[in-house]
């Protein structure tokens, strides 16, 4: 899933400084999820920014409302009645609801809540690990389903570099080395040969926008 974490209180404040009426947004998924940016969350920052608002004199009225998903489109009409009613939006999704919400209604300033931080997994609650970076040329299928762009701290492809020790990574005892974690899984597995295939140089399809259409499915005609 995305994993986000709220932004700085000051830095928040700081956008909103010459809004007088703002509706806090929040989104259902991934950062309700990882409790950055769902209902809940969307209730104490609300009751933080009235409280600092009101100390500086300069009080706030805010709005909260939370949809199941901010990246999608079907979620967002319900918004349509809504948003006529504020200055700003501040939105707690990650950065592509934010980025969708500003497109969706772009005569209204939308301000981010939370930094969106990686696409990781959960290990307990308030607890999550980064997997994946989304590069667009996974190779799993050879390194026993152990990321070398993310678990190795150079995101080398074709194996370790100089400065394993002992199964860690060079830079810290406490960084596993991510291409011994791939050797061991694919020993376990009897597939030390994927090993041996050659990745080519990475282009680097996350430097630019990307689109996916699964199969059977087309981008509609501009109309």
């Amino acid at each position: 899933m995305i994993v986000a974490q709220r932004k700085p209180f000051e830095e928040i404040k700081t956008m909103l400084k010459n809004y007088k009426k703002v509706l806090t947004l929040g989104c259902g998924t991934c950062v309700a999820v990882c409790l950055a940016g769902g209902e809940k969350e969307v209730d104490v920052l609300n009751a933080e920014l009235d409280m600092a608002r009101k100390l500086d004199n300069n009080p706030l009225e805010l709005g909260a409302f939370t949809v199941e998903r901010q990246c999608d489109r079907e979620y967002m009409d319900v918004l349509d009645s809504k948003v006529g009613e504020y200055e700003a939006i501040l939105s707690m999704a990650c950065g592509a609801g934010i980025q969708f919400l500003a497109e969706k209604y772009p005569k209204i300033p939308v301000f981010p809540a939370v930094d969106t931080t990686f696409i990781g997994v959960n290990q307990t609650v308030g607890w999550y690990e980064e997997r994946c970076r989304s590069c667009g040329s996974c190779v799993l299928g050879l390194t026993g389903g152990i990321c070398p762009v993310t678990m190795c701290s150079k995101g080398l492809y074709n194996g370790p570099c100089g400065g394993t020790n002992k199964g860690a990574c060079e830079i810290s005892n406490d960084q596993p080395c991510a291409w011994y974690l791939i050797y061991e899984r694919l020993k376990g597995q009897g597939r030390l040969d994927s090993m041996m295939a050659i990745v080519p140089p990475q282009d680097w399809k996350n430097q630019v926008p990307r689109t996916v259409i699964q199969p059977g499915y087309k981008k509609p005609e501009k109309g």
